[in-house]
């Protein structure tokens, strides 16, 4: 009978702290997420390489403001342009 509360009670204490491990991780990883660089998006979505980004070639939040970031209205966003763009602001996540 002892022996069984034991291992209840050490099993109970293990999946505890692996829930708060894994709880913690995920938080983690999500303050981390930084938004993407120039370069990093000019390596993902610049088909051309030509080094600025045209509304054909970009996806999510930065299709959905282009004609904001894209100040000097010629159809692409260079990096300049992208540093001066409006930073997104971060979503609240509550759990």
């Amino acid at each position: 009978m002892k022996s069984n509360l034991l291992s209840t009670a050490v099993l109970v204490f293990g999946l505890t702290i692996l829930s708060v491990n894994s709880t913690n991780a995920q938080s983690n990883d999500r303050d981390k997420k930084e938004p993407p660089t120039f370069s990093q998006l000019l390596k993902e979505m610049d088909k051309d390489e030509d080094g600025k980004l045209s509304k054909t070639e970009i996806k999510g939040p930065l299709k959905d403001n282009f004609d904001k970031i894209d100040a000097d209205e010629d159809g692409f966003i260079t990096e300049a342009e992208f540093k001066k763009a409006p930073k997104p602001k971060k979503e609240n996540v509550t759990s």
